[in-house]
């Protein structure tokens, strides 16, 4: 990898589908064929990141199997499960002026309308309705919270996001 942003991941590697090398694929992207619009693939084995290019792959019920050039038998797959795939930051599109990847969000200050600092996003979690950024505080607050939940609803939550200075505006109590 040319690259020293980390690798941006997509999905991963489940068990062995038939006796010629076919892997199962679980996939974090929008639509489950999505993953399979990025070449070549990374694969972290032991540790280190390796190029894989798919050759083929279909859906096998709701689920998508894939077979990996390189890979022929079972035993070859066998030995890839549980392996993360992914691909270089450079892959990703650029998404509109309003929209963001996760991984931007990752680490983002959140302070709301008032200037309180809320803390720091920790992670994204996708509840069905709508997302949902999980906000560690910085320090033990004057609430007496270690951690929020607010909603990823731009307009009625999330007034602003600035990714350059790696914040968040919310419209959010700190009570709450």
């Amino acid at each position: 990898m040319s690259s020293k942003q980390e690798p941006v991941i997509l999905g991963k590697i489940g068990s062995s589908y038939g006796i010629k090398g076919w892997l199962k694929i679980t996939t974090y992207t929008d639509s489950v064929e999505g993953i399979f619009d990025y070449s070549p693939w990374l694969i972290k084995e032991q540790g280190e990141w390796r190029e894989v290019k798919v050759v083929q792959w279909r859906f096998q019920g709701k689920a998508v199997v894939a077979c990996l050039e390189g890979v022929s038998t079972r035993d070859e797959a066998q030995a890839l499960t549980n392996c993360e795939i992914a691909v270089s930051a450079e892959q990703m599109q650029e998404l509109p002026e309003d929209e963001f990847y996760w991984r931007d969000l990752i680490g983002c200050e959140v302070v709301n309308t008032k200037g309180y600092n809320m803390g720091t996003v920790q992670e994204i979690v996708e509840t069905g309705s709508n997302d949902v950024l999980l906000v560690k505080a910085n320090a033990k607050d004057g609430f007496g919270k270690a951690e929020r939940m607010i909603p990823f609803v731009t307009d009625q939550f999330i007034q602003k996001v600035d990714l350059a200075a790696k914040q968040i505006l919310v419209d959010w109590d700190p009570d709450f």
